[in-house]
């Protein structure tokens, strides 16, 4: 550990009213409507795009009288995202009408649900190609979420991210 890990440990009030603080940061980036309809209109751009991927992928084994695993996957897996994602889309806009984004967690659940369908889908459909481009996809998609998330951070955050818990000294 170095010494900010030592400092916090012997301070646990400290950490609290850090978490605090970022967790009412984030609360208040939640409800700020200019954020909820940057969220719509990126929410806009996946579900689209992916239910026509998933439009598109499915369409070759329509036709086949049988389907081996991984197209199977991919049938059953748009099978749960495409109306998920349909719904979803509908959903954006009533949210981009009102000029708010819902809270509902059954909402929260169908959107990770159909991401995650979708995602599952389009591996299948790769590893139905080739394994390997199956397993390429599967790892640079983890990749290009880690991408996402620290481009987002820096972009939200700036460097001042990791110094909200600031270095100090004990007394």
């Amino acid at each position: 550990m170095d010494e900010d890990e030592d400092f916090l440990l012997e301070r646990p009030e400290l950490v609290e009213a850090e978490a605090e603080r970022f967790g009412q940061e984030v609360r208040d980036a939640a409800s700020d409507p200019a954020n909820q309809q940057e969220w719509i209109r990126q929410s806009n751009l996946i579900y689209g795009g992916l239910a026509a991927a998933g439009l598109v992928v499915v369409q070759p084994f329509l036709t086949e009288d049988s389907l081996d695993l991984s197209a199977t996957i991919c049938v059953v897996a748009f099978a749960v995202s495409i109306p998920l994602l349909a719904a979803l889309l509908v959903l954006n806009r009533q949210e981009e009408f009102r000029r708010r984004t819902t809270r509902s967690r059954s909402v929260a659940v169908a959107k990770a649900v159909a991401q995650g369908a979708a995602f599952a889908g389009i591996t299948a459909a790769f590893w139905h190609i080739s394994m390997l481009a199956g397993i390429v996809f599967l790892a640079v998609g983890c990749i290009a979420v880690g991408v996402h998330s620290s481009g987002y951070t820096q972009l939200e955050y700036g460097s001042k991210f990791r110094p909200r818990f600031p270095s100090r000294k004990a007394p």
